[in-house]
Order: C-alpha cells, then structure tokens, then sequence
C-alpha cells in the first residue's frame, strides 16, 4: 500500500489536483446555484439588482465565457511549458519540479478550467419557451459567471506577472536557498544533546534487516511516526539508507532489533524515481550549486549566477556550522534510543561546494573571490572543532585567485 506522505508528495508536485478539487467544486456550485434560480422563479421572486435576461442572451454570455476559459487556460498551459523547457534547459533539469510545485501555477490552471465547467454546468440548464413548456434563465447562476470570468480576468494578470517573476535567476536562488535551509532544519536540529549519540553504542544485539521491495530513491522517512512505532513495540531501528540513497530490490533500507511489523516500518519510507530536496540535503544543495555552475558554462558566461549562489549558500550554511551538528538518534519519552540514523555532514557538505568551485571557476576571479569570502564567513564562525577544517581550502583558492586574476 502506497504511504499516505507518499501521495501527498506526488500530489504537491501535479497539475490535476487542483484543477480536479475546483473543477468538482465548480459543477456542484453550478448545479446549487441553478436549483437556486429555479426555487426563486418558482415563487416569483425577482432580485432587484440582477438584470433579466433571454434566453439566447444568457446562452451567449456562458458560451463566451466558458470558450474564453478555455481557450485562457490552454495559453496559460503552454506558457508554463515553455517555461518548464527554458528553466530545463538554462538552470537544470531538475528545478523542474520547483514549476510543478508551485502552488500559483496549479490554483491559476485551476480557476480557468473550473470556470469553464462552471458555465457549461449552467449553460445546459437555459431553455427556451420552444424547447420545453416554460423558459427558463438562471439569472442568479448566469451573474455568477460574468463575475468569474472578470475574476479570472485578475487571475491571468496575475499569472503573468507570477510567471514573468519566478523565471528570474534570483528567484530561483531564493526558491532552492529555501528548500535547502527547511532539509538543513531536519538532519540539523537547534535541539538539546540528547538527539547525539554514537551508532556503534547500539550495535550489540541481533540486528534483522529490512530489505527494499522496488528500486528508488528514498525521498523521506516519517521520524516521529517511526519513533513511535519503535517505541510501541519497544525495538530499535537503523536507518540505514538516508535519503537521497538510491536502493535496489533486497538492498538494506533500515534494520531492526527485536520484535517488530516490518511492513508498518518500511512503510514509513517514501520512495520514488527521482530525489527531492525535503530531507536530501545533499540533493538540495546539489540544485543550488548546479544553478551557479551552470553559470559558468561558456555559452551562458553568468559568473555572477554564480556568486549569488555562494552568497545564498552561506546563508544557509554558516548557521549549522556556528554549532549545530547533525542528529544521529531519536530518543522516546524515557530517554531510550530508538531510531538512529547517519547524515551527511556539515564538512562534507561545505567541502562539495569548494570542490565545484575548484573545477568550474578556475577562470573566473569573481567567482574564486566570492567562494573565498563564504570559506572566510565560515571560518570566522567556526566552533573551536572546525576552527582549522576550511584553512587548506582557503589556501588553495587564494592561490587560484591569485593566478585567474590579471
């Protein structure tokens, strides 16, 4: 069975939710509204501020409505996937799912093509005195859709603005920065030392493994749903495949000691065909450092992409190395450990950046003063731990620095 955070993630990321939820939201609307207009016309009653209408009349009004909707929100889709194709092929591929998940993008597909089935819902309803005994013109439901459609006016000068402003290097940034900071929250709590502990304080015992059943990616584990269910049963767990880890059929994802549902463990575990940034660190900063590189590539020739994207990931990283160090361990109420995992670290992780630095902005004085100042931002807020990690790196960009400058 599919894990309810499972489907929530892939339902975050679609086109069809929200046009689905509005859409069945609209018809039912349409069919109230209509019932409406018949029970008020039944008893004779007329609502003075709203014009009487004709039957050919209130049919042109929906059929105009409904077919400009439509037509508005098949523009507004192609847009999105021109959109989708430049930031692909500009930024990288996988900042695609940033457009997918944008929650403006789906509401604005959403109310063109909710305000469509709106109209047609109410357009079946007008009849004339020819076609049956009676004619009858929902006025109330035919005005509600003259106000759509001017809110649906408002909503594409909205999307264009939105669309205009989300392409924008900047925006990217902070998107990723954003992502980045919120995956760096939960494998580096601001929590108490009773979320440290040392892996091999644990590995006495038999340990039974929980193996993978279809290869993926892990996306996310559900901590404290995990924590819970280890301290029901009273058993520790190893998480042993973070994620961001790809796994294949029979590879180990977590194991186990004592008695325990597997089935209720591993589905605990999202996983999917492509990583996402929520508890991949790595994969977050991944995107982040992807951006600037591609900066740099010769046919873009953007150094300063680049220099944005050190700036941003300074700010999402000196924090964590002020003091913070990842958890290793989720304890239950009692202090007990009961679910234990391994991040990446936080030297690791800064050491990735650098790297690419070194490789793809060798020719770029810019960039190599800019990746010198966020070593130097972090040094100056290292603990005494790190206070000497960064100094080789500094070193070497110095001496690049010194040789890329004329």
């Amino acid at each position: 069975m599919t894990p309810v955070r499972t489907i929530a993630l892939r339902v975050r990321e679609s086109f069809w939710f929200w046009p689905t939820i509005l859409g069945i939201t609209a018809i039912i609307v349409a069919q109230l509204l209509v019932a409406l207009d018949e029970a008020l016309q039944a008893g004779g009653t007329r609502i003075a501020f709203l014009d009487v209408l004709s039957a050919s009349g209130g049919r042109s009004i929906l059929t105009t409505i409904g077919t400009s909707m439509l037509t508005v929100a098949g523009t507004s889709f192609s847009i999105t996937i021109s959109v989708l194709a430049t930031t692909s092929s500009t930024y990288g591929p996988r900042l695609v799912r940033n457009f997918m998940a944008d929650r403006a993008n789906q509401l604005v597909l959403a109310a063109f093509t909710s305000t469509f089935l709106y109209a047609i819902v109410v357009l079946r309803s007008v009849h004339t005195a020819v076609e049956d005994t009676t004619a009858f013109v929902p006025v109330v439901a035919v005005h509600v859709a003259v106000l759509l459609g001017v809110v649906d006016v408002a909503v594409l000068v909205f999307f264009i603005h939105h669309i205009a402003s989300s392409v924008q290097v900047t925006s990217l940034l902070t998107q990723v920065e954003a992502d980045l900071i919120a995956a760096l929250d939960v494998a580096f709590p601001e929590a108490p030392g009773h979320h440290r502990s040392t892996v091999s304080a644990v590995m006495t015992g038999d340990w039974v493994t929980i193996p993978a059943r279809s290869a993926g990616y892990v996306q996310s584990i559900g901590w404290d749903r995990l924590r819970r269910l280890a301290e029901h049963k009273d058993v520790a767990v190893e998480v042993v495949a973070m994620p961001g880890t790809h796994v294949l059929p029979g590879e180990t994802v977590m194991k186990v000691r004592g008695e325990a549902d597997h089935d209720a463990l591993i589905a605990q575990v999202t996983f999917g065909s492509a990583r996402t940034p929520y508890q991949d660190v790595r994969f977050a900063l991944q995107q982040l450092i992807e951006i600037g590189v591609r900066g740099l590539a010769s046919g873009t020739n953007d150094p300063y992409t680049a220099v944005s994207a050190l700036d941003l990931a300074a700010a999402a990283l000196v924090p964590i190395w002020r003091g913070r160090d990842p958890i290793t361990v989720h304890r239950d109420d009692d202090g007990h450990g009961r679910v234990y995992c391994c991040w990446t670290p936080i030297e690791t992780l800064v050491d990735e950046i650098l790297e690419s630095v070194a490789i793809y902005a060798i020719d770029h004085p810019e960039v190599l003063r800019a990746a010198l100042h966020f070593a130097e931002r972090l040094n100056a807020a290292a603990p005494p731990h790190r206070a000497h990690v960064l100094t080789g790196r500094i070193e070497l960009i110095a001496a690049a620095l010194e040789r890329a400058t004329p």
